[in-house]
């Protein structure tokens, strides 16, 4: 059984560091960002970022200044 939890965990847990490096991107930047520029800032896929950005959006930890242009609260 915990076998079938691991890829669950394994995807939490990958998803909580892809927010510490979303969120550090941004604040290193100093400047609201697109999705994209986080991704090459971060070192991290587009893909990965946006799963990110949706949980950080969610929580309030990021606000969006204009359009499609994100920056952390």
């Amino acid at each position: 059984m915990a076998n079938s939890q691991q890829p669950i965990a394994n995807s939490q847990k990958k998803t909580v560091m892809s927010k510490e490096k979303v969120l550090e991107a941004m604040k290193k930047a100093g400047k609201a960002l697109k999705a994209g520029e986080i991704a090459d800032a971060a070192g991290i896929d587009k893909k990965e970022v946006d799963k990110a950005m949706k949980e950080l959006k969610t929580d309030g930890s990021i606000v969006s200044t204009k359009r499609c242009y994100w920056e952390p609260k």
